[in-house]
């Protein structure tokens, strides 16, 4: 060894050889202390010079700090300006998003730009009549009911009541009352809006409208409360506010009025009469309940007792019926029509026209044509021939074909016994096709005016249209019919008339309707109705939804086509009828005593309606009613009630149903599942008993609902049930809302993953317990380990000495592991384990014990306590020859001369008579001085002791002879000694303590002058030889690495894992602060470690998801493939990860500090001279950050797979799985266990079909495997479109879970082992082209088994056909090249599927056989990566990987892609992201989404379209660059060494989260919440329907 190269760490305080403070932490040293004078037998003052100099570095050896800013400095300033920046944006974008919700209403919400207007807003409370004012009066007082005829102005009275409210409100609010607010409730969405613009138009104070089509039904409290703090008055639905006051989103009691539009609706289970039942007449606190009024055009709806149902409604609404006392002023201000009947011949029976018959005759078994039958059957009596055929004509317009072609698949689907195969639902469909082509062919005829073809009511209807817009008019016209089919047939009839001045429109409802059935949307009606009103048509055909509450104009003519069936359409369809000398016309067959009756009643009870009101007292008193609320809920006594304790949230048997809708509705599912619950009635002793299904991925699957004698009450029953089940299991919480979000992002796991930057202070352990463990006694055997330095060969002549360790019980194998030598050379040490151990005797433990206190003493200054039976280990001089015991006694190995040389001797004197050659290769000691420490070279004869010091030597305080240069006394001691000035001056090389062995010598060490000159009376010759003192030197840092591997194989021996230490070291192993940052400056580096986790965290990560996917699989096999997600997202989130390793206290054994000379030394016996005397033990603390825990986690996976990689035993690596998720889901202890707990499923072993057998003999073609169960190869073939009765096997979806993380596995592994020194980010991103659909959509075709893909889907076919098409070309035209899938476009997702499904399916019916997933890869896989060089561009086409790229050829450094969660407006909505790319802190480019990975690629892209293209001086310009381009090893702008690899030389700093979002997103992100970028996508709503459970799975499971 080369002794003249050591160099110098400085020397310690008195008392120790370094100078290290006692903290952890740097800090400022103290200063010498000079000794008094008055005491002269006080001990001599050590002259501490060097320690200013000689202290500075770093502990372990790194550079001094840089006053230039450091990486963590600039990534805080740039988060800062992100976050600052972010605020300001999220701002404008809520305010953007809100515009956009309240764009896509504009179908019903004032807008008069648009012509959407439902009227048009006007001021209508400056000019109220009499009437209305005294009905405002009375509405003052008491609650009150206003009956007035439509048209009448009920609307200004309510208007007027607000007014006085919101005065009596502000007035309370001055005297600090609670806050209360008004509700106008009204019955239909159409009337939310036409309401709240004539109130907003009226009011001066902030009004808000709100219905169910806004998506509130689950907002929270909080949502709500903004609401109600914001506003005076609230216009929704009635919906709305029961929702409302159900979750006590608000109280009764915090209302101060209530207006129900329409208030004839308030009966039986109406949402206006729950809201008076549950919770105003529930409220017992009478002095706080809300005023109400109501206002309608009749108390009576329905043909019942018209008093009876008056009085009914009043006790109800706790109100009084009145009307206007005055009835001529009434009908001075509201015109009412003149009333005609109309009659017409009686029609004719009804019967099949030739077409109609000739339809029937070839398709009258296709029930999808039923409804059309049973119409035209209908019309050809009320409306004529040409009507019943002409609705045929309806089914050829655009898209009607394919809603009955979904019918007939849907009635499949859900009928599966109608159908005996899925040849019949072909035959069908075949059968539509011709049915449509014989429409199509058909001939329909113009209509004639004539019984031939209409009826003779059409003809009487026709005569009054005619006669009505025949010559030039300004008048309006409304027919009304009672059916959909009616008003569209008339509206295409009359405008075949081409009477000249009618203009033709039709008005429907917007409910989702049958093929053929027109529907208009809410846009639509108001569209039709805002031409209607502006003129540019005057006749409209419209169903009932034009009598109630829409603001129609006023009418010249209306004409009920089909009467009415109450009293109230009769006065509210008449009320249309508002112009002077308006005709109010109602057809009327001739002689039908049914309708003459009808009309009669309606004429009767009007009349009965008014007799009544008029007829009531002024002063009468609402309990003076005969019917009481008593009477009217006598049936609700029965039904039961939940309130919620913490909230006041009421549950009952009618809002059961609406929560259970809520729930099941919010549960994530796939985009063509329908979600909906059955019910299923039973009858026992005469009552019904209801049990209530959920969907399959409910938490709940059913509830059973108590006995009741009618089946709607046992149906609620069973509802209330579940829901109580629910918020028993917390799946609902206290509000009654489901914690499931409707919407969530694709792969969101806000709740399962850790944010980067999350760190905490741990306890680091210093020592491992195997010390501890072993003292406590005097040994009687120890066992040896050499340490053997095997050096390069220029170097090995310098020594050959050994040393040994010496333990009670026998160390493990350690690996090699590298020294670095001063000559900036690597040597290897080798820790030989000796076999047997060595038996002691007392004398030979006093030598050992002698020799190793001498050691410590000379060498590194510290005195211990001879206390045998404290000391952890032993040192021990080994001697020359073979290291081994084989032929040998272990004793002999021991140099007992040497050992007893030192026992003899504390150390060596010198005198004059000691010889000059005596000198050559001694070691010094410093008595005084512990860090002064010297081995000489030779006596110089031409220097003496009086001699000025030569130059160059390391400089001194006393420098002014050699002898004052040689010991450390302070002034005054020195004036109290002297030396002889005839002894001989020494050449010598001062010892380097400072040193990390572990890591290469820096230049500033390399620098650092050591030779210097000496004299020997005032220092100590060690007994030691310089050999032995050298090869100690070393130990510090032997040392330290042995007790690393101890601590890391403690960690794993607690977790029963066998792993070999240096994968055991390396799994705990942190290097740097962002260690994961691959491509990043390293932030506060941490030299000479050793290899870091990440490689065996991208191992472990990759086996994990491997291992949860089949333990699921094995554990539930008939799951679902979206529960599968949920299950593992829970179990190997890195939340589950953290939370386990904190409760295994993992945190101690991660190694994340570098070497420190303060650690090394053993813990015992007592230290009695020394650095750190009295101190106690040594504790260190360590920032970790939680992924960071997380991520050792998986390194230890890792390390216990790879231990094992030669005899392919994956059993410790499932061990470490089923430790380390702590899951019920994973409780395996060996690969075995997966199959012995796997239960096939019945249709895997059921018997297969000849079809079956001969699809696995057809795929045994293509891949050497022979399926023993068909029918699951049959599965891996099936896709989610194909009917599940045919053959009662399921869609490959499950198998395809299972066989992604399996090829997954495959893929990784295979790189990991054939590119040893590539980091996880090239890993990844080459691993992205290996499994991504893109390849494995290529694959399939490949390998034909496109062919084989059974599935109902016409679109996937023609996907198929045309991906097949361009890839057979693609791969044709590349000429044997083997990335000629890579510029094709992407596949339809079933073929990647199938690919990965097959493998699933191999893997189970090989009884999870892992070699046949091998062996797959192998033969299929493996050829088309032999070269991975030409996919090296895969991951750049990702905008994040090339913006990592544009921004490093224009060599910036200061640049990142940050992203943050803006919290969603709606909990029905979903939180969006807004990501930014900042370059020197400045916003480049932003993107927002609704997931943080596609918002990053918007930034990213965004980026690009800026910065592409840019020249590099106007780059640099534009953003202040100042980066210059940063060699290896070179300090870069931010003052740290940048350490790269080769393809990151020029390279710039993508953030942490960047960087590994750039993996994932090309290749999709997987849904694991480790960042992985697996390429596992579940299809086009699964990722977003896996997020959509995490809130309650994390609430369940974590």
């Amino acid at each position: 060894m080369n002794l003249t190269s050591l160099e110098s760490e400085g020397a310690p305080t008195k008392g120790g050889p370094e100078g290290e403070t006692a903290e952890v932490v740097a800090g400022p040293r103290p200063g010498p202390q000079e000794p008094s004078s008055t005491a002269a037998a006080e001990p001599l003052a050590v002259d501490n010079d060097e320690i200013a100099a000689d202290t500075d570095s770093d502990e372990s050896g790194g550079e001094t700090e840089s006053k230039q800013s450091t990486p963590s400095d600039i990534r805080r300033l740039q988060t800062a300006k992100f976050s600052s920046w972010f605020e300001n944006r999220v701002e404008t974008i809520s305010k953007d998003e809100q515009r956009i919700i309240r764009s896509r209403l504009g179908d019903i919400i004032k807008n008069p730009s648009n012509g959407l207007s439902s009227s048009d807003p006007r001021v209508i409370i400056t000019d109220p009549r009499e009437y209305q004012l005294e009905l405002y009066e009375r509405a003052k007082e008491q609650n009150t009911i206003a009956v007035l005829d439509t048209g009448s102005g009920k609307t200004l009275i309510a208007v007027l009541l607000l007014r006085y409210t919101i005065d009596q409100e502000l007035e309370d609010r001055s005297r600090g009352v609670a806050p209360r607010i008004a509700f106008f409730v009204v019955d239909s969405v159409t009337l939310v809006f036409q309401q709240h613009s004539v109130i907003s138009c009226n009011l001066d104070q902030k009004i808000e409208c709100f219905c169910g089509e806004m998506g509130c039904d689950l907002w929270t409290k909080d949502i709500w409360k903004k609401h109600f703090d914001e506003n005076m008055v609230i216009v929704c639905t009635a919906d709305v506010l029961y929702q409302c006051l159900m979750h006590a989103f608000i109280t009764i009691d915090q209302i101060n009025l209530l207006i129900f539009d329409e208030a004839h609706h308030a009966k039986k289970n109406h949402a206006y009469a729950r809201i008076m039942k549950d919770f105003y007449l529930a409220d017992e606190n009478t002095g706080r309940r809300p005023r109400v009024f109501g206002m309608t055009a009749s108390p009576v709806d329905a043909k019942i007792d018209v008093v009876r149902a008056a009085k009914e409604l009043e006790t109800l609404l706790h109100c009084r019926i009145a009307t206007t006392l005055d009835l001529a002023l009434l009908r001075r201000t509201v015109h009412k029509p003149d009333e005609q009947i109309a009659s017409y011949t009686p029609l004719q029976v009804a019967f099949e026209t030739v077409f109609c018959k000739k339809m029937k005759e070839r398709f009258g078994h296709l029930e999808v044509f039923s409804r059309f039958f049973r119409h035209a059957l209908e019309f050809t009596a009320e409306l004529g021939p040409w009507c019943a055929d002409h609705i045929w004509s309806y089914l050829l317009l655009d898209s009607e074909a394919q809603k009955l072609e979904h019918k007939l698949e849907r009635d499949f689907t859900e009928n599966r016994n109608k159908f005996e195969s899925l040849e019949m639902l072909d035959a069908s469909i075949a059968q539509l096709q011709q049915a449509l082509k014989m429409i199509e062919s058909h001939v329909f005829q113009e209509p004639r005016i004539g019984l031939d073809d209409l009826s003779s009511k059409v003809l009487l209807l026709h005569s009054y249209l005619k006669q009505r817009f025949d010559h030039p008019t300004e008048d309006k016209c409304i027919v009304f019919v009672q059916k959909r089919y009616a008003a569209r047939v008339l509206g295409d009839l009359f405008a075949r008339f081409n009477l000249p001045h009618m203009r033709i429109g039709v008005l429907l409802g917007a409910r989702k309707g049958e093929p053929g059935d027109l529907n208009l949307s809410y846009r639509q009606q108001v569209a039709t109705l805002t031409k209607f009103r502006k003129g540019t048509f005057n006749c409209l055909f419209s169903t009932s939804i034009a009598e109630e509450g829409l603001d129609i104009p006023d009418c010249n003519l209306v004409i009920r086509f089909n009467l009415y069936s109450t009293l109230i359409q009769y006065i509210q369809s008449r009320g249309r009828a508002r112009r002077s000398n308006a005709k109010y016309v109602q057809l009327v067959e001739h002689d039908n005593i049914a309708e003459s009756k009808t009309v009669q009643d309606v004429h009767q009870g009007e009349g009965l309606v008014r007799d009544f009101c008029q007829s009531l007292p002024a002063d009468r008193l609402l309990q003076g009613n005969n019917c009481n609320m008593d009477d009217l809920t006598f049936k609700e006594r029965s039904y039961r009630t939940y309130v919620e304790p913490s909230t006041g949230a009421k549950l009952t048997y009618a809002s059961s149903l609406v929560v259970l809708g809520h729930f099941v509705d919010s549960l994530p599912h796939e985009g063509e599942v329908t979600m909906r619950t059955n019910y299923v009635l039973t009858v026992k002793d005469k009552q019904f008993i209801c049990e209530v299904i959920l969907p399959e991925n409910a938490p709940l699957r059913s509830a059973i609902g108590r006995p009741a004698s009618r089946k709607f009450d046992a149906k609620r029953s069973a509802a209330f049930e579940a829901c109580l089940q629910l918020r028993q299991r917390k799946y609902l919480d206290d509000h009654l809302l489901p914690i499931y979000h409707k919407k969530l992002p694709a792969m969101r796991n806000a709740q399962l993953a850790l944010k980067l930057k999350n760190a905490k202070d741990y306890k680091m352990r210093i020592k491992p317990k195997f010390w501890a463990d072993s003292v406590g006694t005097v040994p009687t055997e120890l066992f040896l380990t050499i340490i053997v330095l095997e050096e390069p060969h220029e170097e090995k002549e310098t020594s050959q000495q050994r040393l040994a360790v010496l333990t009670r019980t026998a160390l493990p194998r350690f690996p090699v592991f590298p020294l670095f030598l001063p000559s900036g050379s690597r040597a290897e040490v080798r820790c030989v384990k000796i076999a047997g151990s060595l038996k002691l005797t007392p004398k030979m433990l006093d030598g050992i014990n002698c020799f190793t206190l001498r050691l410590f003493k000379d060498v590194f200054n510290k005195i211990y306590e001879p206390d045998m039976t404290q000391l952890p280990y032993w040192f021990a001089p080994v001697t020359t020859g073979q290291v081994s015991s084989e032929g040998r006694p272990v004793e002999d190995l021991v140099d007992w001369a040497l050992i007893k040389f030192t026992e003899e001797r504390e150390e060596q004197e010198w005198d004059e008579s000691t010889p000059s050659e005596y000198f050559a290769d001694k070691f010094l000691v410093d008595p005084y001085d512990g860090a002064r420490r010297y081995f000489t070279v030779a006596v110089d004869p031409n220097l003496k002791p009086r001699d000025p010091v030569p130059s160059g030597a390391p400089p001194r305080r006393f420098m002014d002879t050699i002898l004052d240069y040689s010991h450390s006394l302070f002034r005054k001691s020195r004036l109290r000694v002297s030396f002889k000035a005839d002894q001989p001056v020494i050449v010598a090389h001062r010892v380097v303590h400072r040193r990390n062995w572990l890591d290469e010598i820096t230049e500033q060490e390399r620098g650092t002058a050591t030779k210097c000159y000496i004299c020997p009376e005032p220092l100590r010759i060690s007994t030691l030889p310089t050999s032995i003192a050298a090869f100690s030197l070393m130990f510090p840092g032997i040392m330290f690495r042995l007790d690393s591997y101890l601590i890391a194989l403690e960690l794993f021996q607690s977790l029963d894992l066998e792993v070999e230490p240096s994968l055991a070291l390396e799994a705990v192993t942190k290097d740097s602060d962002n260690t994961d940052d691959h491509r990043g400056q390293q932030m506060h580096f941490q030299r000479g470690m050793g290899r870091n986790y990440e490689r065996l965290e991208f191992l472990g990560d990759c086996f994990l998801k491997m291992a949860t996917s089949i333990s699921l699989f094995t554990k539930d096999p008939d799951d679902s493939e979206y529960e599968y997600h949920v299950s593992r997202m829970v179990m190997i989130c890195n939340q589950r990860l953290l939370e386990t390793a904190l409760k295994l206290e993992l945190y101690e054994s991660i190694r994340s500090k570098s070497f420190n000379r303060r650690v090394w030394y053993p813990e015992e016996p007592k230290l009695l001279q020394g650095k750190g005397v009295n101190k106690g033990k040594e504790q260190l603390k360590h920032m970790l950050g939680d992924k960071s825990i997380a991520d050792v986690c998986e390194a230890i996976i890792g390390a216990a797979l790879l231990s094992h990689h030669q005899t392919g035993n994956f059993d410790h690596a499932v061990k470490a799985v089923t430790a380390l998720v702590s899951d019920a889901n994973h409780t395996q202890q060996a690969w075995a266990d997966y199959y012995r707990f796997y239960k096939p499923p019945a249709f895997q072993t059921a018997g297969a079909s000849r079809s079956q057998i001969d699809l696995a003999e057809q795929l045994a073609l293509k891949h050497d495997y022979r399926f023993r169960y068909p029918r699951l190869a049959r599965s891996a073939f099936t896709h989610p479109s194909f009917p599940f009765s045919w053959e009662r096997i399921p869609c490959y979806q499950r198998l395809e879970f299972l066989g992604d993380s399996l090829l997954d596995m495959a893929c990784v592994n295979h790189l990991f082992h054939r590119f040893p020194d590539r980091d996880p980010q090239w890993l990844t991103e080459h691993k992205m082209a290996m499994v991504s659909n893109q390849f494995f959509g290529a694959l399939c075709v490949k390998m034909g088994f496109h062919r084989h893909l059974r599935h109902n889907n016409v679109m996937v076919e023609k996907q198929i056909r045309e991906y097949v098409t361009e890839m057979q070309e693609a791969e044709e035209e590349a000429k044997g090249s083997r990335d000629y899938w890579v510029n094709c476009k992407n596949p339809p997702k079933a073929l990647p599927d199938v690919i990965e499904a097959y493998v699933g399916a191999v893997f189970v019916d090989s009884e999870y056989n892992y070699h046949e997933v091998e062996r797959f890869f192998e033969a299929h896989i493996k050829w088309f990566f032999e070269d991975m060089t030409i996919y090296d561009s895969f991951a750049n086409k990702h905008p994040t990987n090339s913006l990592h790229n544009l921004l490093t050829s224009l060599q910036c450094h200061n640049y990142r892609l940050l992203a943050k969660e803006i919290p969603a407006l709606t909990p029905g909505g979903s939180p969006s992201v807004l990501a930014a790319v900042m370059v020197h802190g400045e916003v480049v480019a932003e993107g927002h989404a609704a997931s943080s990975r596609v918002a990053k690629v918007r930034a990213s892209s965004s980026a690009l379209e800026v910065l592409d293209r840019m020249k590099r001086a106007d780059f640099r310009r534009l953003y202040r660059c100042a980066c210059r381009v940063v060699e290896d090893g070179e300090v870069g702008e931010v003052g740290e060494v940048v350490e790269r690899t080769e393809e990151e030389k020029s390279g710039g700093e993508v953030d942490g989260e960047a960087g590994a979002e750039a993996g994932s997103e090309a290749g999709g992100d997987d849904g694991d919440g480790d960042g992985d970028g697996d390429d596992d996508s579940v299809g086009v709503d699964d990722s977003a329907a896996i997020g959509l459970a995490l809130s309650a799975a994390v609430g369940a499971a974590v």
